[in-house]
């Protein structure tokens, strides 16, 4: 989407374009495939108040082999095996009564803290009544589920096991991931235990979706190969360090569910944020601004006489919204430049609790870092002058 995004912002994730709380199409969205589930085709962010791994930037160390970087990160890999049993309904015209019916799905995950804590998908583990883990070979141990957060497919799982004997994963921050970075996935497609692929970011800012239908923004995508036991695995850069969760691909047909070279991984922010509030209190809660925004360009300025070169278009308010509250306002004039739709003759928010928004991944960050309930002082363009207001932030009800 280059430089423009239209976000919604919350605590888990910011809704690309549009309205806050309501559900987002995307065009293809219905070709995305869940990996490691059942489901096959259908439906693959922030800084931080998790204390599973300290943020360290891109450019903290050189980049690894691929060999240093599986024989690193390899052994904190696991795979994950849900159980899942169902009653098969009765039979009256054969005398055929109820019975259950075990099914088993395979996926992955990776160790965050020598406490025994790892994350994977929250679709890898859903509905099941008993959850496995795999290091290696035969050797699985009972897993509780911590907690899971259905709106951006996550999930804690916790294993009994020495702190010793367990190799959590470095977590790095999505926030400096660009297009071309070399990346790595480790993960257990169609079984196949810690299996290395490589590639690069194809592209960064996109938006998929989770199981209960809520976008999930910021998505990296990949080239690296990732297949149906890949979910829940970790997206590794050249440091070693986790900068996403395999989560979907995109599939060429229905008749073709593989990997076509187009994969997404739900970035490390979000995953760490949410990560942290499940170990913490079972459950994730999402902060919701309430508005949409597109990032202020050197044209756009200069096609319609913006007051400022950088900043955030606001396109749209949510009614009732602390963005709305605040007396925020959006755009009133559709205009389309360079095939980009934008809504001019809103607001344009310079600065958010003192910090200057220059692109939408600011402020994405900015309210990610907050809990529902929380303030911040929003500094914008109102109506030709320079206003601060201050916002509460809400929280987002999951559908």
């Amino acid at each position: 989407m280059g430089r423009t995004r239209f976000l919604s912002l919350r605590v888990a994730e910011l809704l690309a374009v549009a309205v806050i709380g309501g559900g987002l199409a995307l065009g293809g969205a219905a070709a995305l495939g869940k990996l490691g589930d059942r489901t096959t085709v259908q439906q693959a962010a922030p800084t931080t108040r998790a204390t599973t791994s300290t943020v360290q930037p891109a450019t903290a160390q050189k980049g690894l082999t691929p060999e240093q970087i599986y024989n690193q990160d390899g052994p904190g890999v696991v795979q994950i095996t849900a159980t899942s049993v169902t009653q098969v309904p009765a039979d009256p015209f054969n005398f055929l009564p109820s019975t259950p019916q075990t099914s088993q799905s395979l996926g992955s995950g990776f160790v965050i803290d020598r406490a025994g804590h790892i994350v994977t998908n929250f679709h890898v583990i859903q509905g099941a009544q008993k959850v496995q883990v795999s290091f290696s070979g035969q050797d699985q141990l009972p897993a509780q589920v911590v907690g899971k957060d259905r709106s951006t497919d996550l999930a804690v799982l916790k294993i009994d096991a020495h702190a010793r004997a367990l190799t959590p994963l470095p977590l790095g921050n999505s926030e400096g991931v660009r297009v071309g970075d070399p990346v790595y996935a480790i993960g257990n497609p169609f079984g196949l235990t810690r299996t290395l692929t490589t590639g690069v970011v194809s592209a960064v800012q996109r938006q998929i979706f989770a199981p209960n239908g809520v976008p999930i923004d910021s998505a990296i995508q990949t080239d690296a190969a990732i297949n149906h036991g890949n979910s829940g695995g970790p997206l590794i850069d050249a440091g070693g360090r986790v900068i996403g969760v395999t989560s979907q691909i995109q599939t060429g047909s229905s008749q073709n569910q593989g990997n076509v070279g187009i994969g997404f991984a739900i970035p490390v922010n979000t995953v760490r944020d949410i990560a942290g509030q499940i170990i913490a209190h079972g459950q994730a809660q999402h902060a919701f601004l309430g508005l949409g925004a597109a990032t202020v360009t050197q044209q756009l300025k200069k096609l319609f006489n913006l007051p400022t070169a950088s900043g955030l278009l606001v396109q749209q308010v949510d009614k009732g919204s602390g963005a709305a509250k605040a007396g925020i306002k959006g755009g009133n004039t559709q205009v389309v430049v360079e095939g980009e739709t934008y809504w001019i003759g809103g607001d344009i928010i310079t600065k958010i609790d003192g910090k200057p928004m220059n692109d939408v991944d600011q402020l994405f960050s900015a309210v990610q870092q907050k809990h529902p309930g929380d303030s911040m002082k929003i500094e914008l363009w109102h109506n030709g002058s320079q206003k601060t207001v201050t916002a509460k932030l809400g929280t987002r009800q999951n559908p």
